[in-house]
């Protein structure tokens, strides 16, 4: 009566006429509404942000469009009449926002400021941009119509318009992804700072040098004409030279600068560029990526907040599997796991390689079972889960302390008996 599907899975454990009892469903819950709330509101100001952003490069796109027909740049007609729909869109990402920004001051109060001795700067500077916001669709449009093309009104509308594209630093809070990148560009920023430097002068050594190699020929009366062009456009004084070694070092076309000079000047010119080019554009431009990979690295290593992140959802990740198997295991679906329903179970081989999968031992299913049970011979789904996260894997190091602890508890009372 407890066949399983051949997946693995938590899913697949799940028996279709079992139900969850009230205890499971509230272990499932065990993270809180409120943090659950929070979570999913995050997550979809976050998108909301993001399709925001789209809507405003649609907008500006749109609006530089209309310029150029207005300036005869374009010809009309080429672009659907967009609008009406671009201002219902910013109009309704603005209320969504001022939505959330009052939901979030109801939920958290002035902890949402101001919590643990210290302001949030994110959540302050969220705010300042969803005021100025409003302001600027409520406030400072409805001015500009009214008073015309006053010269101060428009400044400040375009600088609001300028802090509402950076809303978009929100969700470094809300995705961790961005978070440890932003966190990695700080972090590495020293290196960045030093690697540059290298670079700087090596570019500008190597334009000394190749403005100098090129000098000779451009003064050369039976050059081509086109050839002395072309050296003095991208190599005739040290700026121009330095230019171009930044332009072949960092947009990885190097043959549109160095080709014409090997062909119509001299082979000497593939030796020296092939050199720049192996050991600069090559070599240490990947070192340095190599460098800040590894600040990348460390700066997720050392994210205590994404640590805990993962840590909790491995163990909710983990509880759901364990009690997928109680409600696979409870054949008579009272909320109890008796030992003859824990053996039971466990005879099955999918079910032995499941819990294995789980990191528990279950070739001694009577001791398993003890070790779980608190001596009522009936184990509840809390001490189930509560039992199989403490027998996951190997013994800790804090297990085998408080079982030091207890036996010498233990041997000191005996030695008082004596």
């Amino acid at each position: 009566g407890h066949e399983m599907l051949t997946s693995p899975s938590s899913s697949a454990m799940l028996s279709p006429k079992r139900r969850p009892t009230s205890r499971l469903t509230k272990i499932k819950s065990d993270t809180g509404t409120k943090k659950w709330r929070s979570a999913i509101m995050d997550l979809v100001i976050g998108s909301c942000i993001m399709a925001n952003i789209v809507f405003m490069f649609l907008r500006l796109e749109y609006t530089g469009y209309l310029t150029a027909v207005d300036l005869g740049l374009e010809p009309p007609g080429q672009m659907p009449d967009l609008m009406l729909f671009l201002d219902v869109a910013q109009h309704a990402f603005c209320v969504v926002f001022l939505l959330e920004l009052l939901i979030r001051l109801q939920m958290n109060g002035c902890s949402y400021f101001y919590a643990h001795g210290r302001f949030d700067k994110f959540n302050i500077f969220d705010a300042l941009i969803v005021v100025a916001s409003v302001a600027d669709l409520y406030v400072l449009e409805i001015i500009v119509k009214a008073d015309g093309a006053n010269l101060t009104v428009v400044r400040a509308l375009r600088f609001v318009r300028l802090l509402r594209v950076m809303r978009v630093v929100r969700t470094i809070e809300i995705f961790s992804a961005l978070r440890v990148l932003v966190a990695t560009v700080g972090a590495s920023f020293l290196a960045f700072l030093w690697s540059m430097v290298l670079l700087i002068i090596t570019m500008i050594v190597s334009a000394l040098i190749m403005c100098q190699l090129v000098h000779p020929y451009m003064v050369d009366d039976t050059m081509d004409i086109s050839s002395v062009e072309f050296m003095h456009r991208y190599y005739g004084t040290a700026g121009r030279s330095l230019w171009t070694i930044f332009e072949i070092t960092f947009s990885g076309g190097w043959p549109t600068y160095v080709r014409p000079l090997v062909e119509d000047v001299s082979v000497l010119f593939a030796a020296v560029m092939g050199t720049y080019i192996m050991l600069v554009v090559f070599a240490m431009t990947r070192i340095i990526t190599a460098l800040f990979l590894k600040d990348t690295l460390a700066a997720c290593a050392s994210d205590a907040e994404l640590m805990i992140q993962e840590k909790m959802m491995e163990k909710k990740r983990y509880a759901a599997k364990l009690q997928d198997f109680f409600i696979e295991a409870d054949s008579s679906g009272d909320g109890q796991l008796t030992l003859e329903e824990f053996e039971e179970v466990l005879e099955n081989p999918l079910v032995k390689t499941f819990m294995a999968t789980l990191e528990l031992d279950t070739h001694e299913s009577k001791n398993l079972f003890c070790l779980l049970d608190d001596g009522d011979g009936l184990i509840s789904p809390e001490e189930f889960v509560k039992g199989a996260l403490r027998l996951k894997g190997t013994a800790r190091s804090q297990d085998v302390v408080a079982i030091m602890h207890n036996f010498n508890r233990l041997h000191k009372k005996f030695d008082s008996l004596r």
